[in-house]
C-alpha cells in the first residue's frame, strides 16, 4: 500500500495520541519525518523523538509534551498546502517588513544633498 501523504499521517498519529492521552506515538521514519520532529521539538511542542532501528523499517517515537493541566500543547495542528492543492505563504511577514524599511532609511531621497 503506497502512502500519499506521509506529511498528513504524521500530524494525524501526533492528533490521535493527544487527543488518547499517550505519552508517545510510534510513527514510520523517514529523513522529512525526522526533521519535522526537529522542528517540532526546537519550538517546545515536543518533548523529545528517538529513531528505533528495525529490519523492516525504522520507527520514530515522539514523545508528547503536555501542560501542567495535562492538556496537550498543540491546540491545533492541520496540514495547510496539500500534495493535490499546493498553497505557498511567506515565511515570516514581520522579518520582511523590518528589512525593508531597514533598506529604506539606508536609501537618500532624490533630489537631497547627501
Amino acid at each position: 500500500m503506497s502512502m500519499t501523504d506521509p506529511i498528513a499521517d504524521y500530524l494525524t498519529r501526533i492528533r490521535n495520541a493527544q487527543s488518547a492521552k499517550k505519552n508517545w506515538v510510534d510513527i514510520p521514519a523517514s529523513n522529512l519525518k525526522k526533521r519535522i520532529s526537529f522542528v517540532l521539538k526546537e519550538e517546545k511542542f515536543i518533548r523529545d523523538y528517538i529513531l528505533i532501528q528495525d529490519e523492516k523499517q525504522d520507527m520514530l517515537r515522539v514523545f508528547l509534551n503536555y501542560d501542567y493541566d495535562k492538556k496537550p500543547v498543540i491546540h491545533g495542528i492541520q496540514r495547510y498546502s496539500k500534495p493535490g492543492c499546493r498553497r505557498y505563504v511567506a515565511s515570516d511577514v514581520e522579518d520582511n517588513k523590518e528589512e525593508t524599511s531597514e533598506e529604506e532609511e539606508e536609501t537618500p531621497e532624490k533630489g537631497s544633498n547627501v
